[in-house]
């Protein structure tokens, strides 16, 4: 069986069996894996706290033949991110970051800039940045280096240049199409559309252009907000095919 050495970082894991943890990874060298941790439910297991949600490890693992699932053999703490445990609002956010990822990415298919984003995304909620927006942000960058980047440039349904629609004008964002839909497109298809000011579409630009190590400079309050947490809300819902647990959901508990 050959030994995968790699970053990873943990998205999520469940019991199996009577000691033991499946565990998703998403990781720098090979994307997504899942991997099962033998004991890793003991008291004294070797893997500590390596394997908990949000904490970025080294991970050693074998790869099984003719297997998707791996051996987990050792898993050394490189990053915890305390703060995500210690406050609900935090958890939610980087829970919301982890299911997106899990829900969109293909299993085995690195994508060294996905990594590097959830990782920045994890280290901007501890840091302290405000959690609804923080994962907004994180939310429409891991969305644009996939398969899955919201058109706001040409129409989602046509690829008519959206620059036509005019100056000042307000745009139609269709979950289902991908991203802006120009006029004749709105009224040939039966899509739900939500609006999008002139600000709203300027941000959500500027988002998808910015490196995610400076991502959090950009500031979005009332209409802006408003309309970018309701398209992308819908848009992830439709890319990820289910009605991902909302952002706020732990904290209002």
């Amino acid at each position: 069986m050959p030994l995968l050495k790699t970053p990873a970082i943990t998205l999520k894991s469940r019991k199996w069996g009577e000691a033991d943890r499946i565990v998703t990874f998403y990781t720098l060298r090979f994307g997504k894996l899942r991997g099962v941790a033998r004991g890793a439910r003991r008291i004294k297991s070797r893997f500590g706290s390596a394997l908990e949600p949000f904490v970025q490890c080294d991970l050693n693992l074998f790869e099984k033949p003719n297997d998707t699932l791996h051996r987990v053999s050792q898993a050394d703490i490189k990053e915890t991110f305390p703060a995500l445990r210690e406050d609900l609002a935090l958890m939610a956010g980087a829970a919301r970051m982890a299911n997106l990822v899990t829900a969109i990415t293909p299993d085995a298919d690195p994508a060294p800039k996905i990594f590097d984003t959830l990782v920045q995304g994890f280290r901007s909620l501890n840091e302290g940045h405000e959690p609804a927006l923080t994962t907004l942000l994180f939310q429409i960058k891991l969305l644009g280096l996939t398969g899955f980047r919201p058109q706001t440039d040409h129409c989602a349904a046509c690829g008519k240049d959206t620059q036509t629609l005019g100056a000042g004008s307000t745009g139609r964002f269709s979950a289902l199409a991908g991203g802006l839909v120009c006029d004749p497109c709105v009224h040939r298809r039966s899509d739900r559309y939500l609006f999008l000011s002139p600000g709203s579409l300027a941000f959500l630009q500027q988002a998808l252009r910015m490196t995610p190590e400076v991502l959090n400079r950009l500031k979005a309050s009332g209409q802006v907000r408003s309309e970018l947490e309701l398209a992308i809300e819908a848009y992830v819902t439709c890319v990820a095919g289910k009605r991902l647990p909302p952002v706020d959901f732990l904290a209002s508990c």
